[in-house]
């Protein structure tokens, strides 16, 4: 009995198989909207202000960034807690698969996460004269808050990682 139930443990990873599909739509979601506000910039690139032209663009870097974490987490993800990705041998191979653990890779989502939450930071800030004091304040506090805890969380890796190596 215990040897049945710790192989259908040990099945039910399969269960994030579908889930880590669905953020590859996620990012086929995202893949669209990018080129939808490319394609709203493109008939007034000559009209279009350099501040708003500024913004959107910091946009697009934002979804990048964000499309580059669901890549990240799905493949790392997928690895980590499924199965190893099974690429053929002539097809080009992306050199950090297999590399990233699950620790490693919650320090980057950490670390991507403030990299978006800095661009996002940025635009409010290009548009301060529009937003209101507290909702600054507000916007500096929860910024600051991620950066606190992805240095919190990559320090108590590095203190897990060389307590592993005493």
């Amino acid at each position: 009995m215990e040897r049945f139930i710790e192989n259908l443990i040990y099945s039910s990873r399969w269960l994030l198989a579908p889930i880590y599909l669905g953020l590859s739509l996620g990012l086929l979601a995202l893949s669209v909207k990018f080129f939808q506000e490319l394609i709203h910039l493109l008939p007034n690139i000559l009209t279009v202000t350099e501040n708003d032209l500024v913004l959107l663009l910091l946009s697009l870097i934002d979804m990048t960034l964000v499309g580059g974490l669901l890549v990240m987490v799905m493949f790392a993800g997928y690895e980590n807690f499924v199965s190893k990705l099974d690429i053929d041998e002539n097809k080009e191979k992306l050199a950090w698969l297999g590399t990233i653990d699950s620790g490693s890779l919650k320090n980057k989502v950490a670390a991507a996460i403030v990299a978006i939450s800095s661009i996002h930071l940025l635009r409010v800030f290009m548009d301060a004269e529009n937003v209101a004091n507290d909702k600054l304040m507000w916007y500096v506090i929860i910024h600051l808050t991620f950066v606190l805890s992805a240095f919190v969380m990559g320090y108590l890796d590095n203190v897990s990682q060389k307590a592993k190596k005493h």
